[in-house]
């Protein structure tokens, strides 16, 4: 199977690193939601004490699914990079080595498996 045209890694980079930008927003604009929960029980009741612990929990679960994804977005923009021989690694399925569907690079342009393979692995 034949790997991604010169132009459409080109327009994968450009959407990597546009998609790294926006997650490194995420992340500075999420900061402080994660930060310790002090609130002054006199003045705030039980509940809302437990209602901002429950968001604070939401807010570092969005941060970390936001870093998996900055980590997976860094992988693949190095991964598009060609080596020595003129070839490189974007596009092809990590783990059984076949291309990788167009639509779901445009999809999920750090997709480091074909979906078969993604299936597979979120199954076990």
């Amino acid at each position: 199977m034949v790997g991604l045209t010169e132009k459409q890694l080109k327009s994968f980079n450009r959407s990597l690193i546009e998609l790294r930008e926006e997650l490194l927003l995420l992340l500075d604009m999420s900061a402080e939601a994660g930060d310790t929960v002090v609130l002054d029980q006199t003045k705030v009741g039980r509940l809302s004490r437990m209602d901002a612990m429950q968001q604070q929990e939401m807010s570092n679960a969005c941060r970390m699914s936001y870093k998996k994804r900055l980590i997976d977005v860094q992988h693949a923009l190095l991964s598009i990079k060609r080596d020595d021989s003129g070839s490189c690694e974007y596009g092809w399925c990590e783990h059984c080595g076949d291309a990788i569907d167009i639509l779901r690079l445009e999809v999920k342009p750090e997709s480091r498996f074909c979906v078969g393979c993604q299936e597979t692995a979120e199954q076990s």
